[in-house]
């Protein structure tokens, strides 16, 4: 299948990584400069915040307030008015969060989020896909502000996103290809396994739509030299972890997503190319209607399903 937007839209800026859809249907994003920018229904973009880290996962959050996955800064709140920013979380068992990733929101204010390497910073992202390390990890900070380690030894830990019931939690693992399910509710409470594996791309950011699915953003279709590099033994991915940038696997310019329902079935696929928009890190679906990030691009995408 070959994937057509309805639109691709331009923002004032780069890496617009994550989208949220506010119910008035203004988007929020952030760049790789540390702006929030909202983008009204009538398409004026503004900035409502600057942050000290790396915006990156973006969820709504209460009355008036966003979260965000801020990479090295942690994980923020903003408010969406005044633009005032507060810490949620910058350490974990006196670990500093170097790598906030991803987070998802749950009825309660409970914030599900991955911190996807306590090796590796988010800009050395192909390094850690080739290391290995699994030191990611999916956490959960609670109303009164405590924080728990839900999963830990994940590789690459990044999209978060709740079933539609809240009985279980997904955390995508880039790195391998798989997503994997920490059951919340009933016997299982507190257990992990492979909710879906062998993905035909890398997952990045995960949502949860008006329409029930959980939507998986695929960043990159999969790439067969970083396969044969992943199968050599740890001392020999640590040695090709730490070459240069410019002589690691390059991302291709496919893109793709995958809308999936509770049981594991996928119900929406699609792959292709976009002009002008590349690495596609997030979709999140609002009533229909379908819109996408990316990790390098200066745009925005929107398509109505």
């Amino acid at each position: 299948m070959s994937t057509t937007f309805l639109a691709v839209h331009p923002v004032p800026g780069e890496g617009p990584e994550d989208v949220v859809i506010a119910a008035d249907g203004s988007v929020f994003a952030g760049l790789v400069d540390g702006q929030i920018i909202r983008r009204s229904p009538d398409g004026e973009f503004s900035t409502i915040a600057e942050l000290p880290g790396r915006p990156l996962g973006i969820e709504l959050f209460g009355d008036g307030e966003l979260v965000v996955c801020a990479s090295d800064a942690g994980l923020l709140a903003v408010d969406i008015a005044t633009g005032n920013v507060r810490t949620l979380v910058s350490e974990v068992a006196g670990i500093p969060l170097r790598t906030c990733n991803n987070a998802a929101v749950a009825s309660d204010g409970s914030i599900y989020f991955s911190d996807s390497s306590t090796e590796f910073v988010i800009p050395q992202w192909r390094a850690e896909m080739i290391a290995q390390t699994g030191t990611g990890r999916l956490l959960k900070r609670s109303p009164d502000g405590a924080v728990d380690v839900i999963a830990e030894g994940l590789q690459f830990a990044n999209g978060v996103a709740l079933a539609p019931d809240e009985s279980f939690v997904v955390v995508a693992e880039s790195s391998t290809r798989q997503i994997q399910r920490v059951w919340l509710t009933g016997p299982k409470t507190g257990t992990a396994e492979v909710w879906i594996d062998d993905l035909p791309g890398y997952p990045d950011n995960c949502s949860t739509g008006t329409d029930g699915l959980i939507w998986v953003a695929l960043a990159n279709p999969t790439n067969r030299a970083l396969s044969l590099v992943q199968y050599l033994p740890n001392a020999a991915r640590r040695l090709v972890s730490k070459v240069p940038e410019k002589v690691l696997p390059k991302p291709k310019s496919g893109v793709g997503f995958l809308g999936i329902n509770a049981d594991g079935t996928v119900a929406h696929e699609e792959y292709g190319r976009v002009e002008g928009f590349e690495l596609l890190t997030s979709v999140r679906e609002r009533n229909g209607d379908l819109w996408f990030g990316s990790l390098s691009s200066s745009a925005i995408a929107h398509m109505h399903l």
